[in-house]
This record gives structure tokens, C-alpha cells and sequence, in this order.
């Protein structure tokens, strides 16, 4: 499993890393900054090359994956946990501020696999900490999200937000379309228009095939 999952990574973004690296600096610098505090504890859940949690600005970053490749990407800095996201994580209880993930829910096996991870991402997230979920949505993407051959867990907007509230959480957000899809197949624009695109929500609405979820642990 880890050595297909290690060939599934080469395939599809050897080629086009520094440009993910890119685009992920102008997302952390432009977007997803907002929501994570400069000194927060933060898991990068399915961190696989690290583009995101390498870059982030945190007090304490942690990055969960079991692709063997992943520790070697990750930064000085980053502690690596390398286990399955449903088990119990190695975390004590209320650790994390944060907790994000791109593009990894879908991968999951079942509905079960994602409540369990859920659960343990609420019970390591501290009061009004918050789970920042992005991936592909389903409803956008009928045909297309089964190219690939470890997708496994359709979603979209709604269902994943009654997830997070059946494991706790409350919506803090919900956009059933925010960025494009998907730069593993190719698609790759200049970044000045990624840029012009986070400023223009009314272009999300045309473009967007991902889903922006956000739920929020509840305070004491």
C-alpha cells in the first residue's frame, strides 16, 4: 500500500512540484492565512510532499501521512506522524489549533475511516479550534473524480458539513465551489491569474470544483 501510494505521488507531481510549491505560497499568503494564527500548533492531515505545511507560518507544525516519501520532503521543523488518520492519533487531547487538509478525504475507504478521523481531529483540535477541509466536490465533478485510481469517497459540501457536525463540530463555512481542479492533470495557469482569481469570488462560482469547509470545535 505505501509503495503504491509512493508511485501514485511520482506519477502525478513530479513533474509540476516547484509549481505546486508556488501556487500553495500565494494560497497560504492570499487565503488561507485568515484562519491560522502565526503561533498556532497545526497538522497538515495527508501532508504528502508537504507543499502546504512547509510553508505555512505556525508555532508548532506536525504533517500525517503513511507515503514513505513524505518525512524527506517535510522541513526542518515539521514533526512527521506516520499512521493511519483513522486510528487514534498520536496527539494528546486538545494539542492542535488546526488542523487542514487538501484533496485527501476522497482517498479515505469508507464513511466509517472518515467519521473515526473526524473524531480524533476533534478531540486533538483545543476549544474554537478549527478543521479547514478543501477537496473535490462531487456534485461539480460526476466524470472526472474517478480518474483516479485511489479515489474511493465521494463528497460534496453538504455531506462532509454533516459530517463535522455529527463528530461536533459547527460550520464555520461552507462554498460548494472554490478553487479549479486539478493540477495533477495538467492544470497549471500562470500564477498572477491564481492571484486575480482569490479576488474574485464571483469567478469561483464558474470555475470552482472544490469544496471549501471549514468546522469549528466548540469552546468551553
Amino acid at each position: 500500500m505505501s509503495d503504491e501510494l509512493q508511485q501514485e505521488y511520482e506519477m502525478r507531481f513530479a513533474d509540476n512540484a516547484p509549481y505546486r510549491r508556488a501556487v500553495w505560497q500565494i494560497l497560504i499568503r492570499d487565503f488561507f492565512s485568515k484562519w491560522i494564527a502565526r503561533d498556532a500548533a497545526i497538522l497538515d492531515l495527508g501532508c504528502g510532499w508537504g507543499e502546504f505545511i512547509n510553508q505555512v507560518e505556525a508555532g508548532q507544525k506536525f504533517g500525517m501521512d503513511l507515503n514513505p516519501d513524505s518525512p524527506g520532503k517535510l522541513a526542518p521543523g515539521v514533526t512527521f506522524l506516520a499512521q493511519d488518520c483513522s486510528a487514534p492519533w498520536s496527539l494528546p487531547d486538545e494539542t492542535l489549533d488546526v488542523v487542514f487538509t487538501s484533496n485527501f478525504f476522497e482517498h479515505l475507504p469508507s464513511k466509517d475511516s472518515l467519521r473515526r478521523t473526524l473524531e480524533q481531529a476533534y478531540r486533538c483540535l483545543r476549544p474554537n479550534g478549527r478543521l479547514i477541509c478543501l477537496g473535490p466536490n462531487i456534485k461539480h465533478l460526476p466524470g472526472r473524480y474517478w480518474d483516479f485510481w485511489d479515489h474511493y469517497l465521494p463528497l460534496t459540501e453538504t455531506s462532509l458539513s454533516e459530517g463535522l457536525r455529527l463528530a461536533g463540530f459547527t460550520i464555520e463555512r461552507e462554498l460548494a465551489r472554490f478553487l479549479p481542479y486539478s493540477m495533477s492533470q495538467g492544470f497549471a495557469p500562470p500564477l498572477f491569474f491564481l492571484k486575480a482569481y482569490l479576488r474574485c469570488p464571483l469567478l469561483w462560482r464558474f470555475l470552482g470544483r472544490q469544496f471549501l469547509v471549514i468546522g469549528r470545535k466548540r469552546g468551553r
